[in-house]
């Protein structure tokens, strides 16, 4: 299927590896010129030059920036005025107990996880809504629909971006073929998921094998997911297919969610 988004430019946040690799990676398979921001300058590098290599047709730009300040979003602007498609993706907050979460922790999660992204929105709605495209796609959690309570920090900003996206979604943009819609991603095989299963490893005493062994087997799909087929959906949501989706919240958890809807 061709997705038409061929020679579009996308901005791609958190995209040196992980989901939001996935997601770069994708697009640049569908002919998207992409520029991909994160921290870290040496990975992002990497990431980028892998990206190339995929499609050397498109360009890749590589941004080592913090897109959760002013200064690191004139950054990924600098680069690129005027995005087709915009991916927003930070690593999610620490885990733990929220009697020890001050009010430095909870706004750090905020402006990662809830303000960032909507800075990042309100920077090019209008001017997609002007040039009528725009393909707006928050990576946010499978937490937001089963909350789980280590994950608090990022329950709450999560949630908080959820309802913000439920509303503006639906203020006029997607007459003007731009929407916005969520990624709700379960456990998939990243860095952050080895990182989770590292700290239960050392809280219950089990073998880092062993506690990704319990949780693959109690899962639905008795396997972890892939960035790949992670970045797939987000590329189709990105699609001239995809123009009626609008203002949902996407879950990608494999079957894990027990609900009916």
């Amino acid at each position: 299927m061709d997705l038409g988004i061929k020679g579009r430019t996308a901005l791609v946040c958190g995209a040196s590896k992980g989901l939001g690799y996935g997601c770069a990676e994708a697009l640049v398979k569908e002919g998207v010129n992409v520029v991909i921001v994160a921290r870290t300058a040496e990975t992002l590098e990497a990431a980028a030059t892998k990206l190339r290599a995929i499609n050397p047709a498109v360009t890749v730009k590589a941004v080592a920036t913090d897109i959760t300040t002013a200064l690191g979003r004139e950054a990924a602007f600098a680069a690129h005025k005027d995005y087709d498609i915009v991916v927003t993706n930070a690593g999610g907050p620490p885990t733990g107990d929220f009697r020890d979460w001050n009010r430095d922790m909870w706004v750090a999660a905020l402006d990662a996880n809830m303000l960032t992204p909507i800075e990042l929105i309100k920077a090019v709605i209008d001017g997609m809504m002007a040039r009528g495209f725009g393909r707006i796609i928050n990576i946010t959690s499978s937490a937001v629909k089963a909350p789980i309570d280590i994950l608090g920090l990022s329950n709450g900003a999560r949630s908080g971006l959820t309802g913000f996206v439920a509303g503006v979604a639906r203020s006029g943009a997607v007459a003007k073929n731009v929407t916005i819609n969520n990624l709700l991603p379960g456990i998939f095989d990243t860095d952050r998921i080895v990182s989770n299963f590292a700290a239960q490893a050392k809280k219950s005493g089990q073998s880092l094998e062993e506690v990704r062994a319990a949780r693959v087997n109690g899962h639905p799909a008795k396997r972890l997911g892939t960035p790949a087929e992670f970045g797939a959906t987000c590329a189709f949501l990105c699609s001239q297919h995809a123009s009626y989706i609008n203002g949902q919240n996407i879950l990608i958890d494999g079957g894990s969610f027990p609900g009916t809807f």
